[in-house]
Formats: C-alpha cells, sequence, structure tokens
C-alpha cells in the first residue's frame, strides 16, 4: 500500500468519524437540520437561488432526490421557489431570513460541541496544526472540480 493510500485511509475514516460526531451532536428537536437540508442551504447562502438541477450537482444527487428535504424547508419557511427569470418552466430556490437563521444556528450548535472537544483533547500547538490541517483538506477537496459537483459547501457562516 502506498504511502498515499495510507494518509487517504486516516484522513477519510478521521473526516467520517468526526462527520458522525458532528451530527450526534446536534440537538435533536423537530426543527434541527439533517445534513443534506443544511448543506442546501448553505450552498442557497452561498450561491443565491439555484435551479433544482443545479442544487442536485452541486450535492452529487438526482434532483429526484432532493424533493423531500425541499418541500420540508418550503413548508418550514426556510426557502422559496420562484420562476426562473429564463427559462418559465424551471423554478429557482432561494434561502429565506428564517432558512438563514436556521442555518446560522446548526452551525453554532455544531461549532460549540467542536470547540470543547478540541479545547478539552488537544494542546494550542496541536489545535494549531488541525488549523492547518483544515485549509489543507480544503485545498484536497478543490482538486479537479471543474464544475458545481466538486463546490460543495460554502465557507464557514
Amino acid at each position: 500500500m502506498s504511502e498515499a493510500t495510507q494518509v487517504a485511509e486516516s484522513v477519510r475514516w478521521a473526516v467520517s468519524r468526526l462527520s458522525s460526531r458532528l451530527r450526534a451532536e446536534q440537538p435533536g428537536d423537530e426543527r434541527s437540520l439533517s445534513r443534506l437540508a443544511s448543506s442546501v442551504l448553505a450552498n442557497l447562502r452561498h450561491s443565491g437561488p439555484l435551479t433544482v438541477g443545479a442544487l442536485a450537482a452541486i450535492e452529487g444527487v438526482q434532483p429526484q432526490s432532493l424533493t423531500r428535504v425541499l418541500n420540508a424547508l418550503e413548508t418550514e419557511g426556510r426557502v422559496v421557489r420562484r420562476p426562473d427569470e429564463h427559462d418559465r418552466r424551471a423554478q429557482r430556490i432561494a434561502i429565506t431570513e428564517d432558512g438563514r437563521e436556521a442555518l446560522r444556528a446548526h452551525v453554532r450548535d455544531g461549532n460549540r460541541w467542536l470547540a470543547a472537544a478540541l479545547g478539552e483533547t488537544l494542546t494550542p500547538a496541536e489545535r494549531e496544526i488541525v488549523r492547518v490541517a483544515a485549509g489543507l483538506l480544503l485545498q484536497v477537496a478543490g482538486h479537479g472540480a471543474v464544475n458545481d459537483r466538486g463546490r460543495g459547501a460554502p465557507p464557514p457562516l
């Protein structure tokens, strides 16, 4: 096994575990956001109104897979649908102020747990290494991205 493969396995495992813990630490009330809902809102906040097809491409799913999430977000007042200016057959999805606030709360809750975990388990020097590694991982995430599929979630709020 090559060194790059070993590093890839370690990073993938660590990112997967951290992602699972962040999801587990989210409050479980009826107003909390799923991973997909939070990603959709983050992309709408970052990019402005998008078509369902564009959102699906960014998320790496089929447009039909977004139907339930978009319907729920619309019912909760977190997104609105409007006709596309250029193609009246298409709709653009836009984030509302309620959606922005739900996203801010979601990020705030996850950051609260993560900040506490970093502060309690790592030294200041180790936290600096993690900060640098986060930037490097963002560079890796952008490698080879030639379309919206590689964009993923936008920068932090």
